[in-house]
């Protein structure tokens, strides 16, 4: 059985229509059953930076918190719908204890989001999200149980900053563009993990699939191919847990046209 987080976590978000990515939330809230449905309440101010250089870092301390709190009782393979990026580093330390540590992280995303509070121009910690679950970064952030770099393969990315750029230079970090996706079964057979977290930003898709994102890039992998990349994963690995991010309707209407594209996805991570 699946058990759904819903974490409308906005201070993460760089964006100035950050509270958007809240009604993206609760706009997938309402397929989901109810039964396996469980909310994660996220603080309504902004938060303090506290002089961390990530804006926000209070709330984003305090739903983390509240999100482990919520994965801790429930023994199912649990799904996060966000919100934004950062609610992935709680889930996919449960992952990890789940998994003993025989975990690969698959990140979709348009963005690497490997920066860290020294590198990032904006201070949001949705670009910092990636680099956290490799344990790097502010220490009260950063992952409990560390994914090994080498155990994470990015997929779809198509807007790298120089800083990350770098990073996956040295770090061994697997990176695959949009029109390389076709190898990501292959690359995390060659990581040697038997189970895989599927981290999915909707920015990671082609914006002609999909409207509701703060930070479309053009190029990217179209629903189809992700809805079947998503299958061939699952023949080969148990999908340990999953994480959709990133929706941001400009309105209810909005919402309601994308949300037909975001039920073929979480159809492919959860089918049985």
């Amino acid at each position: 059985m699946t058990a759904f987080m819903v974490v409308p976590q906005w201070q993460g978000s760089s964006s100035s229509r950050a509270m958007q990515l809240i009604d993206g939330a609760e706009a997938i809230r309402g397929d989901l059953p109810a039964s396996a449905t469980h909310d994660v309440a996220v603080p309504t101010g902004a938060g303090d930076a506290l002089d961390t250089g990530i804006r926000r870092f209070t709330s984003l301390v305090a739903v983390r918190e509240r999100l482990r709190e919520q994965l801790a009782n429930t023994a199912d393979q649990a799904v996060s719908i966000g919100g934004g990026c950062g609610i992935e580093v709680a889930a996919i330390d449960h992952a990890m204890e789940r998994t003993g540590g025989d975990l690969a992280v698959l990140w979709f995303d348009a963005h690497p989001d490997l920066h860290t509070a020294d590198t990032s121009l904006s201070g949001a910690f949705d670009g910092m999200a990636l680099r956290s679950v490799l344990g790097e970064g502010h220490d009260v952030l950063a992952a409990s149980r560390p994914v090994p770099h080498g155990k994470v393969v990015l997929a779809g990315i198509r807007s790298v900053d120089d800083a990350e750029a770098e990073y996956l230079d040295r770090s061994g970090v697997h990176a695959l563009s949009a029109d390389e996706a076709d190898d990501i079964v292959a690359t995390l057979a060659s990581v040697g993990a038997s189970h895989v977290y599927v981290h999915i930003d909707l920015d990671v898709l082609d914006p002609a699939d999909i409207d509701g994102t703060h930070w479309a890039e053009p190029f990217g992998i179209p629903l189809t191919s992700l809805v079947e990349l998503i299958g061939r994963v699952r023949e080969d690995f148990d999908v340990a847990g999953a994480g959709i991010t990133g929706f941001a309707p400009a309105s209810a209407a909005a919402a309601t046209d994308d949300l037909a594209a975001i039920l073929r996805i979480l159809g492919a991570l959860t089918r049985r």
